[in-house]
């Protein structure tokens, strides 16, 4: 995701090179691609110059939305899921003793997710220096005297 922010708005990037520039395993990428699509976080265009590209802009991709189309919901115990199906898997969490411990550690990370953007992790370009207004003056001066012998 970082590698097509960093392409957004210059057309679709293919997988042979984003595995290329991030040294993985092209059908590793295209798994992941496919969970993106789904998700609508990424398109893709087929043909000679086809690729992926993101659907939306960098600075509107939040870090969670990525993560839940590649992982599913973000949880570190089962019981800590916002996922509603939950309530089938475990009958226990309503007496939970640690429950809010794990709702908790949830609820911190998924707020750092939500809260940083595709956008925040695309390295900003290098600035350039603006071009010189040429060669600097330079004036000499002599100190100390002149002596004849």
């Amino acid at each position: 995701m970082v590698q097509l922010g960093r392409r957004f708005g210059t057309g679709p990037a293919s997988l042979a090179e984003i595995a290329a520039d991030e040294d993985l395993p092209r059908a590793y990428l295209e798994q992941l691609v496919m969970s993106l699509r789904d998700a609508g976080l990424v398109t893709s265009t087929r043909g000679a110059h086809g690729g992926y590209e993101l659907a939306r802009e960098p600075a509107t991709v939040r870090m969670g939305e990525v993560l839940r189309a590649l992982e599913g919901p973000i949880a570190p115990m089962i019981c800590a899921t916002d996922d509603p199906e939950h309530a089938v898997v475990c009958d226990r969490s309503a007496r939970c003793t640690v429950n809010v411990l794990w709702v908790r550690v949830r609820d911190a990370v998924t707020g750092a997710l939500d809260g940083m953007t595709l956008a925040d992790l695309v390295p900003a370009l290098p600035a350039t220096d603006p071009p010189a207004a040429g060669p600097l003056p330079t004036t000499t001066t002599m100190t100390g005297a002149l002596t004849a012998s």
